[in-house]
Order: structure tokens, then sequence, then C-alpha cells
């Protein structure tokens, strides 16, 4: 599924199916007032239309879509660092309250890894000082400081820590710059990590380490872990579940195996078939790139859609369900789920999936 393999999927993978959710988000939306409607007028863009998602404990799910779809704006308001204009976000059960004492003690279970550890890091900070900075932050300074420091970079595999600790960001190469980043978010013992394209910004020589960091942080901690991803091939090799976004909603879920091997909906299909190891010719999107603040009716995706525009739809009997009939929002739960009125048909038997 991709050049950067973690073997993660060596062992059966930790699953949500049958857990109580840890962290989820329940019928959130996200709405910015931002340029001009058409006709005159501020226009509103819908970032987050309606997501219901689940992370179990001990789980990994990878929130996936192409640059604009939602899922980064999603991330901040899992993260407490945007407020949903709709729907809530839960923590164990309980909504979340946004109160500033609530939401100390919530950032300390629930921690953001950057993608660009070049930009977050101070560069006039040593090491030491940098990863220390959240536990002063939230903890005040503690006798076993030092220690705390310590155990972080070593779980985050900068060892000897001792080595590490007196150095400046660009003495660092971007693999250690981005682990200690990662160690940042550890000494809190935060029990979801919640990573936006933890991998991008690194060369590809260094990110299956990265991969391999998380996957041991979940085997060896327990963690949870939020990944929110452009890339395909990184959510095969690290997590158990996937989430495929689309102009503001969540249009495919399921295990990584159900959605990456047999993917049900179009839009998911066009996104694998640009891989280079892909079987099938690449699937090239017509019309106008996804605007939040011009959703379009009936299935959000329609416009771009080929199985719309080739006939298979018609053929199916719901050409006229994907132009007019919104498909419902998808659960946020373990099950394999799918936002698309030809998918539905074909699971009937009116169409082959070829």
């Amino acid at each position: 599924m991709s050049t950067t393999e973690t073997d993660s999927h060596e062992t059966p993978p930790v699953s949500g199916r049958g857990t109580a959710p840890l962290l989820s988000a329940r019928r959130v939306e996200v709405a910015f007032t931002a340029g001009f409607a058409p006709g005159g007028g501020r226009g509103t863009a819908r970032a987050v239309d309606g997501v219901d998602l689940d992370v179990a404990a001990g789980e990994i799910v990878a929130l996936v879509g192409e640059s604009g779809c939602g899922k980064t704006t999603l991330a901040r308001v899992l993260l407490g660092l945007e407020r949903p204009t709709g729907g809530e976000v839960a923590f164990e059960g309980s909504p979340l309250r946004y109160g500033s004492r609530d939401m100390r003690r919530y950032r300390r279970r629930v921690q953001l890894v950057q993608q660009d550890p070049t930009g977050s890091l101070n560069p006039r900070r040593t090491v030491y000082e940098s990863v220390v900075e959240g536990l002063r932050v939230h903890k005040g300074t503690l006798a076993d400081e030092a220690e705390r420091v310590a155990d972080a970079l070593a779980k985050a595999g900068l060892r000897p820590p001792e080595r590490f600790l007196p150095r400046y960001p660009h003495e660092l190469s971007g693999g250690q710059r981005q682990r200690v980043v990662i160690a940042g978010a550890l000494v809190l013992e935060p029990e979801v990590l919640v990573a936006d394209e933890p991998v991008a910004s690194l060369d590809a020589s260094v990110r299956g380490e990265i991969l391999r960091l998380l996957l041991d942080l979940r085997a060896d901690l327990g963690l949870s872990a939020l990944v929110a991803t452009h890339d395909l091939g990184l959510a095969w090799n690290i997590a158990d579940r996937v989430a495929v976004m689309y102009l503001g909603r969540v249009v495919e879920s399921g295990t990584v195996e159900e959605v990456l091997s047999a993917p049900a909906h179009p839009y998911t299909r066009a996104l694998l078939s640009v891989l280079p190891e892909a079987k099938e010719e690449p699937v090239v999107l017509s019309g106008e790139p996804p605007d939040p603040k011009r959703v379009p009716t009936g299935c959000r995706f329609h416009p771009r859609c080929p199985v719309l525009a080739s006939g298979e739809a018609e053929r199916a009997g719901v050409a006229d369900r994907c132009r007019t009939v919104d498909p419902a929002i998808l659960g946020g739960g373990a099950e394999r789920q799918v936002a698309c009125h030809w998918a539905a048909a074909d699971e009937e038997g009116r169409v082959g999936r070829g």
C-alpha cells in the first residue's frame, strides 16, 4: 500500500468493536464566515458538516481526505482548540466542558502532535526547555521534572536522553525534531494523541521510523491516536480503522482492511487509484474542486462522481437520488459504513463492482 512499510498488520490490530469510545465527535459542525456568497453578502464555509467519529481506548483511527476536506478542523475541535458550532465532543462519555480548568484537565489527557516540527519548536530553546514547557504549564515546577523529561525523550526514541537535552533544534535531524515534539506530548502522560499529518514534512527514509514509534507507543502505553492525513499508505500501515472525509463529512468508514482493500465509495476508490501500486487505471475527478461555501444538493460528491458521470448510477436506478437526496450522516462506530446511494444499490445486487 505504501513504500513506507511498518509491518503493522503482521498481527491483528486493536479494534474498537465492542469497546466504549474514549473520544467521540457527535454530529459535530464547524462553520466559518469567509469571503462572499453568490449574489453578495458574506459566505458561510461549512468546514465540518455533521461528523460522528469514535476513537476507542488503544485504537488508532486514520482520518483521510484531500486538502480542504475538514480533517484538520475536526482534529482541532477534538483537541478543544476550536469550539463546534453544532454537535458536541465527548470524552469518556461526558460532553466536553470549555471552562479554563476543565480544558486544562482535558489537555493533559489529549495531546497534539504537530505537523511541522521545525515550525513548532522554538529555535532558541534547548530540547529540555521545549519538552518541559507543557509540564510546567500544567503541573508547575516539579522536583522530578528532569526525570520526567528524560523518560519522555526515551519513550520517543531519543536514547540516551542526556545526549539530546542540551541540543537546539538546528542540531537535530528532521526525524529527531519530530521525536522531540512527540516527547513534549508524552511528558504529560496523555491517553490520546491527535496527530495532524505527523510525517508529511519528513524524508521518506524516516517516515517509517516515526510510524513505528506511534505503534510502539500504542503497544507499550495503551495510547489511542487520531491521525489526520492525506496519505492512504500511511493509513494502511498504522491505523486500525479509517474514516474518509469529503467536503466536511465522513463518506466511508470501517477497518483499514475493509476500506482500503475493498473501497465502496467512488471517492475512496478514486483516492486509491492514484497510488503507485494501484492495479486499476487512475481515476481523474472532473468538475470544480469542492467549496465548503457551496455544498451541492444531494450527495456532496455527485458533481465530481465518476459513477454518476459514467451512467452506472443511472443503470442502478439511483441517479436522481444522487443529485437530490443527501445521504445520511454516518455513525461513529466501528462497523463498515458508506454514505453513497450507488454503493447501497450495489449491495442490493443491482449493479456489479467489476
